[in-house]
């Protein structure tokens, strides 16, 4: 019987270096540019940058996502999830590490479905870590519900042209393209009614008519557009698969996204988590410290259960990705965490600040932010009551009604049958 949790010598090694590597040269990044993780680099910036990226290179720990024929080392969900709960720590560090989402789904999914010449012009920029990308799926009347979705592509001799608004396209004001949903079969069952499309940042027709920041965002940092794309022509070799297939396409990119937005959250968590034991055991009040208060040991152990559980649940999906290489197989699981992402981040989060009493809600500390990262993550690649739904009916394929008037629990029926059953069991055995 193999039950395992320790992590090989060799790759504990990378995660230590990592981890130093993190907090030392990389976390300073996220003060000294808050706000310019997604954009362009200037020439300051790139000054700074391209040699931390050429030491995650150097280490073997670039783009560990993608397999070797793409640069990467091709990492398991289960390195992969231990890699990512440090890189959750720090704004900057996927970028840093080559996998920043949307471009890291964005490059799997040229890696598959995409001309050569898309991988020329777009894929190994994006690889690099030169460009950024925008996945450009929601719509404003319909959120994230594919059936409610009317941005429409209608084939036009050797084209496809795309009219309609989407709307939390993130990232489109930096992007050099965008992985576009739209609707090709209106007529078609839900599943078989869209097409995805490469579209580049240049198409005329193009239009963000605004860009949308967070709560607490500066004003002109928004980064999430409203977007028309109107009578918008790309060629016929910008479809992304077969016609009709954007949800098989969009598998490529969520079932592992998932995994790795959960784990990020598990370190995140757990930097909140460390603030608040620091706060317990430095601020007194009412002649004690905090950590001598039973309500703040309630909120410190409250955070380390429900980080642990998420954490080894985490790891438990990605091992179960790995074992199976069958997303499907695992999707109830994976919907899992989705929904545990969001509850164990807010929770945690609005605990350290209630620890940090009023300095916890300034912008004079991370945690409402922290806090906005767990709310933001409750609706990201699909709200948390979808995913509930899906482990509900993914769940209740292991079950089957009851087999007459009462439960199968029903304790007078159950004493009844043990009765007949044990009383057989005890007649004397006939005599030969």
């Amino acid at each position: 019987m193999a039950w395992d949790f320790s992590t090989d010598p060799e790759f504990q090694d990378q995660l230590d270096w990592a981890a130093e590597f993190v907090r030392t040269r990389v976390a300073p990044l996220d003060l000294r540019w808050p706000h310019d993780v997604y954009k362009p680099h200037t020439p300051e910036q790139r000054l700074i940058i391209d040699p931390l990226k050429d030491e995650v290179r150097m280490q073997g720990l670039w783009a560990c996502h993608l397999g070797p024929e793409l640069g990467g080392p091709g990492y398991g969900q289960l390195k992969l999830a231990l890699l990512n709960e440090i890189l959750g720590r720090s704004s900057w560090a996927p970028r840093i590490f080559g996998t920043q989402a949307p471009d890291t789904g964005n490059a799997e999914i040229i890696a598959h479905y995409g001309t050569p010449e898309q991988k020329a012009r777009f894929l190994e920029p994006l690889l690099q870590g030169d460009i950024v990308s925008c996945f450009s799926m929601t719509e404003p009347q319909a959120g994230a519900d594919p059936g409610e979705f009317t941005t429409l592509a209608v084939r036009d001799g050797d084209d496809w042209v795309i009219n309609g608004q989407k709307f939390f396209s993130s990232n489109a004001r930096w992007a050099e393209f965008f992985i576009v949903m739209a609707v090709t079969a209106p007529d078609a069952p839900v599943r078989h009614r869209m097409s995805m499309f490469l579209v580049p940042a240049d198409t005329p027709g193009i239009e963000i008519d605004r860009n949308v920041a967070l709560y607490g965002d500066p004003e002109g940092e928004g980064s999430h557009a409203l977007m028309t794309y109107r009578d918008v022509r790309v060629p016929a070799d910008s479809l992304l698969g077969d016609e009709g297939d954007a949800f098989g396409v969009a598998q490529t990119r969520l079932g592992g996204g998932r995994v790795h937005h959960a784990m990020r959250s598990v370190g995140l968590a757990q930097a909140a988590l460390d603030m608040m034991a620091e706060r317990a055991l430095s601020r007194r009040t009412q002649g004690t410290l905090l950590a001598d208060k039973q309500a703040v040991q309630a909120f410190l152990a409250d955070s380390y259960i429900q980080i642990q559980q998420f954490r080894m649940f985490v790891m438990y999906t990605a091992w179960q990705i790995d074992r199976y290489n069958d997303y499907q197989r695992v999707r109830k699981d994976i919907a899992a965490i989705k929904v545990m992402t969001p509850r164990v981040l807010t929770d945690v989060a609005q605990r350290a600040i209630q620890v940090h009493g009023a300095l916890g809600v300034t912008d004079e500390l991370p945690l409402m932010n922290t806090l906005l990262t767990g709310l933001v993550l409750g609706l990201a690649d699909g709200p948390t009551e979808v995913h509930q739904v899906t482990v509900a009916r993914q769940l209740l394929r292991g079950y089957q009604a009851a087999d007459g008037l009462w439960p199968s629990a029903h304790l007078p029926t159950r004493r009844q049958e043990a009765r007949a059953q044990l009383d057989g069991a005890a007649l004397p055995s006939p005599v030969g």
